[in-house]
């Protein structure tokens, strides 16, 4: 008789026991999690909930990391916030009208939104040009400001439309070539000018933009299964270019002065040979050090939202390209493996979209925007922990910076309209239609796909003439003939019994 409090006695040798049934919890928490990826929607849904996540996280670390330097500037603390709600809201209108586009829509938006960021990429870089001459950077009611452009009230950062012009353009040259992307040729014209052009014009001012850029052609250009060799090229020209960027910072590039010291290059010597903590200055690895400071004071828990040390004004840039050191300072590691978590599922949603529509622009432009994300995400903070050399690009969905959240949200909105166009996922929808003012205000019925081919007919049935199938149908006869007619005949076993 088992003692009282114990536990249930398994048999000897059956293999069962606490063991045992953490396998089997586990067998079944697989079993489950399987069976949720295998929904229709869940691209859909896995999509859309891992970006809302990482907007509403955004929103929250931009609050906290803003309300200080906003109460002291402007007496309000919810200055810097609303400003960001704002975009955010018009992020998410950008969201929507992008998921209800379809993929020949996307596909005529390419070259013209591509030709609107290259236009003012080229008056923006003029506008510096000419500032360097004459110290005006003004043309009319524009100004030219390091990375944006200000027309009027408005304040528009062209590299992060390039991005998204990119992404769609580069897609569909790509599916238009199709197998003749293995000559040299076919990727010369006229994919690889327009890219250089664009790496000049945006790689001048914004060297960790130009990173991107090169993310989304990598992920084109292994979408379209180019071969190894042409990576190989390709990764030997991307280091001269930049090379040649980071020695332009020398000449004026970016935020640097002609004949001043080359701080592109001072980041890079600084990555690979950091200097002592009490030899950092304030031009050299001070904002560097203040990140190292931000993530060990948080530890694993966090100090607590909003409770931040280092963003008195002591990081520079804590609420846009350092702001995942606000992160780890007041979430803290655990609040750090949140946000990778949730990139992570955007990786492989984006991914998983990619591979399963049957359409190449879309499988195309999915792992662009995908390779875009979730690079720039890496480049962020990879930079920020020390993994990385400090480029100055903004979190993905995190960062403060108004024309980056709406670009970013419209690429979402992109993917959002692939994951509904997946064949599984439009079969259902078609099958259970949403009401049709649901659809009005959310998003429209994707494309049917081509039903299901059938499988091949049997061998007898390939070989039988047109007059013994209708001999059959007239007599009722099964494909076997005879034997089918004497069952018939002779009835089941049962029925003879009986």
């Amino acid at each position: 008789m088992p003692r009282p409090g114990a536990g249930p006695a398994y048999p000897a040798g059956s293999g069962l026991g606490p063991a045992a049934g953490s396998r089997l919890d586990l067998a079944g928490g697989l079993a489950t999690l399987r069976g949720l990826l295998a929904r229709p929607l869940a691209s859909y849904y896995l999509l859309v909930s891992s970006a809302g996540l990482l907007l509403l996280i955004g929103l929250t670390m931009v609050f906290s990391a803003t309300s200080v330097r906003s109460s002291a500037t402007d007496g309000n603390p919810f200055a810097m916030f609303a400003k960001q709600a704002l975009f955010a809201l018009f992020g998410l209108v950008a969201f929507w009208i992008c998921q209800r586009l379809p993929a020949r829509t996307f596909r005529v938006l390419g070259l013209p939104t591509l030709g609107i960021a290259v236009v003012l990429l080229v008056l923006l870089d003029a506008l510096h040009l000419w500032g360097k001459l004459t110290g005006d950077t003004t043309l009319g009611p524009i100004d030219a400001q390091l990375l944006w452009l200000v027309i009027g009230p408005v304040q528009v950062q062209p590299s992060e439309l390039a991005k998204f012009g990119l992404v769609l353009w580069g897609a569909d040259v790509i599916a238009r070539k199709g197998a003749a992307l293995g000559w040299w040729r076919e990727l010369a014209t006229p994919l690889f000018p327009a890219v250089g052009l664009l790496f000049v014009l945006v790689g001048y001012n914004d060297l960790g933009t130009m990173l991107c850029l090169l993310a989304v052609v990598v992920g084109l250009l292994w979408a379209a299964g180019v071969r190894k060799r042409v990576f190989a090229t390709l990764s030997v020209f991307g280091l001269i270019g930049v090379g040649l960027l980071v020695a332009a910072a020398s000449i004026g590039a970016g935020s640097g002065e002609a004949g001043g010291e080359n701080y592109r290059l001072t980041r890079l010597t600084m990555f690979i040979n950091p200097p002592p903590p009490e030899e950092c200055g304030l031009d050299g690895c001070y904002q560097y050090l203040q990140a190292r400071y931000a993530i060990a004071n948080g530890g694993w828990f966090g100090v607590g939202l909003g409770k931040s040390v280092l963003k008195w004004d002591w990081l520079p840039a804590a609420h846009n390209d350092f702001i995942f050191a606000i992160v780890a300072e007041e979430l803290g590691v655990v609040g750090c493996a949140v946000v990778l978590s949730l990139f992570a599922v955007l990786a492989y949603t984006g991914l998983r979209i990619a591979r399963r529509v049957a359409d190449p622009f879309r499988r195309l432009a999915a792992t662009a925007a995908t390779a875009w994300l979730v690079g720039q995400a890496v480049i962020n903070i990879g930079g920020v922990v020390g993994l990385l050399p400090i480029t100055g690009l903004p979190l993905p969905f995190i960062s403060d910076g108004g024309s980056a959240l709406v670009v970013t949200l419209a690429a979402v909105g992109m993917l959002a309209s692939f994951a509904r166009a997946e064949p599984e996922a439009a079969r259902a929808l078609h099958a259970r239609p949403a009401p049709r003012w649901v659809r009005l205000l959310w998003a429209p019925l994707p494309p049917l796909p081509p039903a299901r081919r059938r499988g091949p007919l049997p061998a007898q049935s390939r070989r039988e003439s047109p007059s013994g199938a209708r001999k059959r149908r007239e007599t009722g006869a099964g494909p076997t003939g005879g034997r089918a007619t004497r069952r018939g005949r002779a009835g089941t076993a049962g029925e003879r019994r009986r």
